[in-house]
């Protein structure tokens, strides 16, 4: 099975072969994958070299031309490299575009630091009217691409190496497993962990891949009386704790948040195993986060 990134590339050629007003915008990452789509399509592929901020820049401009553009690269230098082109070229002129990052919070750890944006869903969030998608499968990275590129509207895809076994489609909240006490939100490929920690708890297992706009209404619809929540997150911890609190401001209700950790500055390589069990984001730290918080 291809993985997201591959099957993101295979995609956009796709698009670009079928749709004259779209155009894909590089900054070196994934240029030879899509060189015979250059070739093909040589005023509508466009590789900028390694300058991240003219990558946003130059997408808002093909925006402006009448382009759909989908500009890529890898998470850190596409959201926090180029955060200021982001907020003033695309959402001040308010202006749309399909941003498609890879590598998420930590999917390449050998390269360090440099390649890490555990905060990336959290600086696009502090922008309005984006739509943040967190894939947690090849075929779900597909259908939201697809999904996305009509339109003019501001997208972030955030893909990951890591992925669940089975692909989910849906609007909003999907539930999985029901349950009694509390509920658990898994976003994107913290799902099958999720399910794997829960397998001796009552509660009810939700999912999504979209976490902008926060679907409010469907969690609601899955709690009772004085609901526990539970967000497990592949970014950075509490990222969408406020959009919960918002959902149950009428309701006394507890929250815990998991994700990529806040209060520590995480320094080592090693593999994705490490970083997951550096975070609590491995399958036996979830359970014991969530066995504590529901007693």
């Amino acid at each position: 099975m291809a993985n997201m990134r591959e099957t993101f590339l295979a995609t956009a050629e796709e698009i670009l072969d079928t749709d004259p007003d779209t155009a894909v915008v590089l900054a070196d990452i994934s240029a030879a994958q899509l060189a015979g789509a250059a070739r093909r399509h040589p005023y509508r592929v466009l590789n900028v070299g390694i300058r991240e901020q003219l990558l946003v820049s130059a997408g808002a401009g093909l925006a402006l031309a009448g382009l759909r553009p989908i500009v890529h690269t890898f998470s850190p230098f596409l959201v926090e490299r180029a955060f200021e082109q982001i907020k003033l070229d695309l959402n001040h002129q308010d202006l749309g575009a399909v941003l498609v990052s890879y590598g998420a919070s930590y999917d390449m750890p050998a390269e360090g630091r440099t390649h890490q944006a555990p905060g990336d869903v959290a600086l696009i969030d502090s922008l309005p009217n984006w739509f943040v998608h967190a894939p947690g499968h090849p075929e779900e990275a597909r259908r939201l691409l697809l999904d996305s590129v009509p339109g003019d509207s501001r997208v972030y895809l955030r893909l990951s190496a890591q992925q669940n076994a089975s692909a989910y489609f849906g609007v909003g909240f999907q539930t999985v497993r029901h349950g009694r006490h509390g509920v658990v939100i898994a976003v994107g490929p913290m799902l099958d962990r999720v399910l794997q920690a829960t397998r001796h708890l009552d509660v009810t297992v939700l999912y999504t891949s979209t976490v902008r706009p926060f679907d409010a209404a469907g969690l609601r619809a899955a709690v009772s009386g004085t609901p526990d929540v539970a967000m497990v997150e592949p970014y950075l911890q509490g990222t969408s704790a406020h959009q919960v609190s918002a959902a149950l401001a009428d309701l006394p209700h507890r929250l815990l948040s998991l994700g990529t950790v806040r209060d520590t500055e995480v320094r080592i390589y090693g593999t994705l195993a490490d970083h997951d069990l550096a975070h609590g984001l491995d399958t036996g730290s979830i359970a014991l986060s969530l066995k504590e918080f529901f007693g």
